[in-house]
């Protein structure tokens, strides 16, 4: 201001040039690279490729490799599609927390479709209402619970061996960043829960915002999920 008593406050600046360099360029340099044309499967597909013997899911005494929980999720996802699975078709996800959970969840993605998670502790007349709401014409579950909520889609169980016996490569990608990923209904305690849709694109976004990139590329001996 000394210096320069004629110049107006907007013009004038308490660092020098190479200081607002740094801090605009360097300590502000937080951009990561962001899979513009991908779903989310398939960046677990290349994750599968890179590490495929390493854990990838662990519930109990069970777990399963990449290369396993990939290969079932591919057979399933190819009887989801002669179901009609396919983009922004909705598939009903109803099952204790399990390592077929995360088959079936990934099965639905590889298949083109969003899944529908439901709480099997919901009451019967609320699973259905959400399964009416969603127009999901498929359910995955377990032979218990659906007779403990029976309902009108029909349903795949997912404890049958024979689901995975069938073609175990990758399929063909026909689900884009654009496309659903899942709906998850709100818990309704103004009326009726309704149904919030989240793309592919939406969902990556805030996996890597929140730093959860690691569980994309490869973390030596951990699994990708513990579920507990």
């Amino acid at each position: 201001m000394v210096k320069g008593p004629q110049k107006r406050i907007q013009e004038l600046s308490l660092m020098s040039d190479e200081e607002r360099t740094q801090i605009m360029d360097v300590f502000n340099a937080t951009a990561v690279p962001f899979p513009h044309d991908a779903g989310i499967h398939e960046l677990f597909e290349e994750q599968a490729e890179r590490s495929p013997d390493q854990t990838a899911v662990v519930f109990g005494n069970q777990s399963l490799t990449y290369r396993e929980l990939n290969e079932r999720s591919n057979s399933l996802a190819r009887i989801l599609q002669v179901q009609g699975v396919g983009p922004d078709k909705l598939v009903g996800l109803m099952v204790q927390r399990s390592v077929e959970m995360i088959v079936g969840l990934l099965a639905v993605l590889k298949a083109g479709g969003a899944y529908v998670p439901i709480d099997p502790e919901f009451p019967s007349s609320r699973i259905e209402y959400m399964m009416e709401d969603s127009k999901a014409a498929v359910l995955l579950t377990s032979r218990d619970l659906a007779e403990e909520h029976p309902c009108h889609a029909n349903a795949i169980f997912l404890e049958d061996a024979a689901l995975y016996q069938g073609e175990s490569s990758n399929l063909q990608a026909i689900a884009r960043p654009e496309h659903l990923a899942y709906v998850i209904y709100t818990s309704g305690s103004t009326g009726n829960p309704k149904g919030v849709m989240l793309q592919h694109g939406s969902v990556l976004n805030f996996s890597l915002n929140q730093g959860c990139k690691s569980t994309l590329s490869n973390r030596g001996d951990r699994p990708i999920l513990e579920i507990t």
